[in-house]
């Protein structure tokens, strides 16, 4: 059944909006920031790493975003060019913003930490005057990312593009995407996030980042009472996520599917999430099943936290397939599949 329709008349799938980022992710694994001394270098942000997974499954995204104006900024237009994706609203910064830095840590299997830099932040200079409507209007859908929400002008700027989306009949799709830095208080994150997610058609998040939009919506925290909460607004589909546990999808109509990780060596504890945002939304696009649609997203996810990189090594919808294809015939058919 299909649970959201798209406008197939569209020269766009997706517009996203929000962080572009520089990620260093070390060499030397295992090691403490404090002892690594080579990292590699890749363009990073969780909105944009959603749209190189989404390219790269040959899916049409533009984009709303500030860089600053310098080398990293250029790094960042040159790669989105290379990927397919369009730069025309990707605007370089005016008074010395920086791109955001980020530098992870890979100390263990199982443990990853990240430390960001963002003072002077390019990506939430973003400012409402950036929105244009007659690039908007060619989407499909466009998808915010909850950092956008976390200062003004950015945090302006989200809600005019949800206005204008809202306006025009173009669905909404909310990554909660919650980050400590910049935010001034808990209250602004529930006030914010409860606004963003009240106009959205798919709302993708961790239980945590759910428990925060929810703070003021007097609900038990249960996945069940979210799900049905925002089902009885404005979405179609809620994705709640519990990380090695797995995740579901809950539906408007009370149904509910749920997909286990598939099984990898991880690397990293960091870039599932967006690996599986991209996989997802792509099966979505495709008017794929629910399930399947959660497959896409769970492999994508486990290929990602099993490699070096988020943005570069984004898969391709021929290696999502042979990984699945693959995984099936290691572990058996319903290897992720399981009962809500």
């Amino acid at each position: 059944m299909r649970y959201i329709n798209f406008d197939q008349d569209k020269k766009y799938d997706l517009i996203l909006l929000g962080r572009i980022a520089i990620d260093f992710n070390p060499l030397d694994y295992y090691k403490t920031l404090a002892e690594s001394e080579t990292y590699r270098k890749y363009v990073g942000g969780s909105p944009a790493n959603i749209a190189v997974g989404l390219s790269r499954l040959g899916k049409q995204c533009g984009f709303f975003a500030r860089v600053s104006d310098d080398r990293f900024g250029e790094f960042a237009v040159d790669y989105f060019r290379k990927e397919g994706i369009d730069t025309s609203h990707i605007r370089t910064c005016e008074n010395g913003e920086s791109l955001g830095l980020t530098f992870t840590e890979i100390l263990s299997h199982e443990k990853s930490s990240i430390l960001m830099y963002r003072n002077g932040i390019a990506d939430l200079s973003l400012s409402p005057e950036d929105i244009e409507e007659a690039y908007l209007v060619q989407a499909k859908a466009i998808l915010i990312s909850g950092t956008a929400l976390a200062a003004s002008p950015s945090r302006e700027a989200a809600l005019k593009a949800v206005a204008l989306a809202k306006k025009n009949g173009i669905k909404v799709i909310f990554d909660i995407d919650y980050r400590p830095y910049n935010w001034k208080n808990q209250d602004e994150i529930g006030v914010y996030y409860s606004t963003v997610a009240r106009d959205s058609s798919i709302i993708l998040g961790s239980r945590e980042e759910y428990d925060l939009t929810e703070q003021f919506l007097g609900l038990d925290g249960s996945d069940s009472s979210s799900a049905g909460y925002w089902c009885g607004t404005q979405a179609s589909i809620v994705v709640i996520k519990h990380g090695k546990e797995g995740s579901t999808a809950y539906t408007k109509d009370g149904k509910s599917y749920s997909i286990r990780p598939f099984p990898v060596n991880a690397l990293k504890g960091f870039g599932g999430g967006d690996g599986y945002a991209s996989g997802f939304l792509y099966g979505l696009f495709e008017g794929m099943e629910i399930m399947d649609c959660l497959e896409l997203g769970s492999a994508s996810a486990s290929m990602l936290v099993a490699s070096h990189g988020c943005s570069p090594d984004m898969p391709s919808i021929e290696a999502l397939k042979q990984f699945i294809k693959e995984k099936k015939e290691q572990y058996g058919e319903m290897i992720a599949r399981s009962e809500a």
